[in-house]
């Protein structure tokens, strides 16, 4: 009975992280484990997160903020994207090894939680069933973005 209340009640930290999309089928009990993995990080307006070609090394939950994809030095024309609080970028970073495929640059003031690749690999070997929940999510949320890229060159 108590386990049970205690899932129900959130502390504020663990509310925050709910609002990531790609927390929002994990148990409460499961996003404890990921939160004492996951390092805050704040970045000022027009501050560059990270460049296209850095190594990948960590995934950003935005949980306050906008940040703005762009190619390198095309901060204007060369926007791919703008994310905002509850989406995640640099995904590709807990897969593989490549470069970054993109520059990354606050839109406004952010905070993120950050997710190093390291600690993910931790993860997948101390509590893969979390990791695996984690991975299948971020397997959808890459297809969901791959199908809307798709769209707008098909449209």
């Amino acid at each position: 009975m108590l386990r049970v209340l205690t899932e129900k009640f959130e502390s504020p930290q663990l509310a925050m992280l709910r609002s990531v999309s790609l927390f929002s089928n994990i148990a409460t009990s499961e996003l404890r484990a990921i939160r004492g993995l996951l390092h805050r990080r704040s970045y000022l307006k027009n501050e560059i997160i990270f460049d296209e070609g850095e190594k990948g090394q960590a995934i950003y939950f935005i949980l306050e903020g906008r940040v703005l994809i762009c190619r390198q030095g095309k901060q204007e024309s060369g926007v791919i994207a703008e994310l905002g609080a509850g989406q995640c970028f640099g995904e590709m970073a807990l897969l593989d090894n490549s470069p970054r495929m993109a520059q990354v640059r606050a839109a406004e003031d952010c905070i993120f939680e950050v997710l190093f690749r390291e600690d993910f690999l931790s993860l997948i070997q101390t509590h893969s069933h979390i990791a695996s929940k984690l991975t299948l999510e971020l397997a959808r949320m890459l297809a969901e973005r791959l199908r809307n890229t798709v769209n707008s060159y098909v449209l």
